[in-house]
């Protein structure tokens, strides 16, 4: 019984880190800071992986999102010379925040009742995959997906860069 609570707090607590991280990312003034609150966001996501038993999985968002993709885009934050502070953008004001409370409240009024209706089904432990079981699973149906990802970082890179020197030979 005190498993089941601690798995509860556990999830919870990795919910509020990942709402805590896109806040920072949506609210933050700068781009750096952004990009810390999606940091935050990925690596609570890591936790609830690690909750559902899928420990490689875990390790493989660390690396290749947290890393990789972090890196990536600052990278891009770097070679496009954006200002750390964002520039001249503001943050969304009080007429931004009364606009976002439908946001939250849409989603919360239909989600809640319909819990209160049909609840929560349980589910069975998931099964542990070992790493190459998952490496054929990800690259067998899942190879053009996997490779499109490649091809949009890459892309997002290149864009960096072309953006860079289209701003140096503004100057």
């Amino acid at each position: 019984m005190n498993e089941m609570y601690l798995g509860q707090f556990a999830f919870a607590f990795y919910t509020l880190i990942i709402l805590a991280g896109g806040l920072l990312a949506v609210g933050a003034q700068g781009l750096v800071r952004a990009m810390l609150g999606l940091v935050v966001s990925l690596f609570g996501v890591a936790g609830l992986y690690l909750l559902l038993l899928a420990d490689f999985v875990a390790l493989m968002q660390i690396l290749i999102y947290v890393g990789a993709v972090t890196i990536l885009m600052f990278f891009a934050i770097m070679l496009t010379r954006a200002s750390a502070d964002g520039g001249e953008a503001e943050g969304p004001g009080f007429a931004g925040i009364l606009r976002a409370i439908p946001a939250f409240l849409v989603p919360a009024g239909i989600l809640v009742p319909f819990l209160a209706v049909h609840g929560t089904p349980g589910f069975a432990t998931p099964k542990n995959v070992s790493p190459d079981q998952l490496g054929a699973g990800l690259l067998g149906p899942y190879t053009l997906p996997f490779e499109l990802i490649s091809v949009v970082l890459l892309a997002a890179m290149a864009g960096a860069v072309l953006l860079a020197f289209e701003k140096r030979g503004a100057r």
